[in-house]
């Protein structure tokens, strides 16, 4: 049926109140308001958590770089800093042992960085940002990005108060249409509105290798005192993943008592059993990790895909209307895993080019192509370009991948080869014949017992997200055939949905209408918004699309 919606007139309008889209507002209006001759135009800036961070996780160890430029005086103005970083290691884990390198590869050194909770970082920021004049509408998530003519003209937001099968409650409130000049999609890794704009743009991804993804799995505990130092930094690799996948762990002192611990799960896995949240319950038992732990208490679980392929990955960040910004631009450098100093940098670069468009009065798409220019001539596109083929050289193992990448420091990137061509990760995993005839067996995980003292199953940890979703609302995770889930997906791959969704949203339970048989059954209010099943599904049917806006993990500290 025809819905009548409010329409809402804006010049600039940013999707996401992380740190592009909070580092281009607050670069916008301090700028205008230190220039006498402009004025401050109409800005919206929308995020769909309930508050400002609720949605942030991230790993927790930031380059200051790009802070330091855009507010210099950060320290002193109380952004909220949790440790500098005082001490690094790294080691390669077996099942029971460690080796402790004797260097420091230089991806990994963090001197001179900070450790924060990108939770508490984004909500200060966002004070900065109202402080300097620009409202933040918390709550409000894009539905529909408005693509007319050859240019973007704006977003659709959900609506609100219908019911699972999609019909209207007495509570029913339609999404606005908000038009804009402008719209900077901000909104994180592999947002709804940005894959839209792929596909509604495919010029955008042209030329771009399809990007590659980790699952990030993330614990805050706070432990005894004496386990770790503050500013202190861990990072392993090896167990529990196979040499011939692609992942990594972290282990992050807050404070003297508060650890932040994760492990990123390579989503190209050819396993159809892969569980990054599995995966990171064996890495507690690990002897190194238990003893930080043991004795300590969960305070807060989060999960979130990561976009890891770097350089040749990006898309190009303009079009007529539309500008491409952090996560949702790929800014992401592989190599350090490090990705919120070169949002902030993507942040005040369109910031920049937004003030010379107010200046001429024209926000045409030529004039919108200043923002390319920009990073193509900045650090950030260095730090990038230089780091742009370390995820390939992974593509065969681990040891593979540490000697791509020490010959890569030394050849500025380059290494043996010059962008290696990347599949769509859902296309690395195998079906389950295909599976025995390379590694001799059928796949099977390997599990911990749950004790939800110390190793916790996924719903437990999702209670420790603080994740709630309105019960009677239609589905977020959109599933274009059931039958395929149901039957072929459960002949060919076992449903690897039930494995690789880290919140234990996708389950498959017995058919009460075909003995002997099972049906995947949805728990939507369980989900963290981490993405994967919108990445990770072989056949490519399920879509991750908003919410009722407000709605998802809500977190804190990390």
């Amino acid at each position: 049926m025809d819905i009548e919606r409010e329409i809402l007139e804006t010049d600039i309008l940013i999707v996401g109140a992380g740190p592009a889209g909070l580092a281009t507002a607050y670069k916008l209006a301090t700028t205008i308001a230190a220039d006498d001759s402009l004025e401050m135009p109409e800005v919206i800036v929308m995020e769909k958590a309930s508050y400002v961070g609720g949605h942030a996780l991230s790993g927790a160890v930031m380059d200051p770089r790009g802070l330091a430029e855009l507010i210099p005086d950060y320290k002193e103005k109380g952004a909220p800093i949790e440790a500098e970083v005082s001490g690094d290691s790294f080691y390669y884990l077996t099942r029971g042992g460690s080796f402790k390198f004797p260097f420091m590869p230089p991806p990994v050194q963090n001197h001179g960085n900070e450790i924060i909770s990108l939770n508490k970082l984004s909500g200060w920021l966002a004070e900065q940002v109202e402080a300097a004049g620009i409202d933040i509408f918390a709550g409000l998530a894009g539905y529909d990005l408005i693509v007319e003519d050859g240019a973007v003209t704006g977003v659709q937001t959900v609506d609100m108060g219908r019911d699972k099968d999609g019909s209207p409650r007495s509570n029913f409130e339609p999404g606005s249409v908000i038009r804009a000049k402008v719209t900077i999609l901000c909104e994180g890794v592999r947002g709804s509105l940005t894959r839209m704009a792929f596909e509604k743009i495919p010029e955008l991804i042209a030329d771009s290798v399809p990007q590659a993804y980790l699952t990030g799995v993330k614990e805050v505990w706070e432990v005894p005192a004496g386990r770790i130092k503050a500013g202190e930094v861990i990072h392993t690799i090896g167990w529990p993943q196979p040499s011939h996948e692609y992942g990594g762990a972290w282990i992050y002192g807050m404070s003297d008592t508060m650890v932040s611990i994760g492990l990123a799960v390579g989503l190209n896995s050819p396993d159809p059993t892969n569980d990054p949240h599995m995966k990171f319950q064996r890495y507690k038992t690990h002897p190194l990790v238990k003893k930080i732990l043991d004795g300590g208490t969960l305070l807060h679980y989060g999960a979130k895909a990561i976009p890891d392929n770097g350089y040749y990955s990006m898309p190009k960040l303009t079009y007529p209307g539309l500008m491409l910004c952090g996560d949702s631009a790929g800014m992401l450098n592989p190599a350090r895993l490090k990705g919120v100093h070169l949002a902030i940098k993507g942040g005040i670069m369109a910031a920049e080019t937004l003030v010379d468009c107010i200046r001429a009065g024209d926000f045409s798409g030529q004039r919108l192509a200043a923002y390319q220019e920009r990073f193509d001539k900045s650090w950030a596109r260095e730090e990038l370009y230089n780091n742009r083929n370390f995820h390939a050289g992974f593509d065969g193992g681990l040891f593979a991948g540490l000697f791509h990448g020490a010959v890569q420091m030394v050849t500025s990137g380059n290494g043996l080869f010059e962008r290696r061509e990347h599949k769509p990760d859902h296309t690395y995993v195998l079906k389950i014949d295909e599976y025995r005839n390379r590694f001799g067996h059928d796949p099977e995980k390997q599990t911990v017992k749950f004790d939800n003292k110390y190793l916790f199953d996924k719903v437990t940890d999702v209670y420790k997200s603080g994740t709630m979703h309105e019960e009677h609302q239609p589905s977020h995770l959109q599933i274009a055939d059931y039958d395929i889930c149901n039957n072929r997906c459960t002949e060919e791959y076992g449903n690897p949905c039930q494995h690789f969704c880290p919140a234990s949203v996708y389950n498959m339970v017995d058919d009460e209408n075909r003995e002997g048989k099972q049906k995947l059954e949805l728990t939507p209010s369980n989900c963290v918004h981490c993405k994967t099943c919108d990445i990770a599904d072989p056949y490519n049917i399920i879509r991750w699309v908003t919410p009722q806006g407000g709605e998802g993990p809500n977190y804190t500290n990390m």
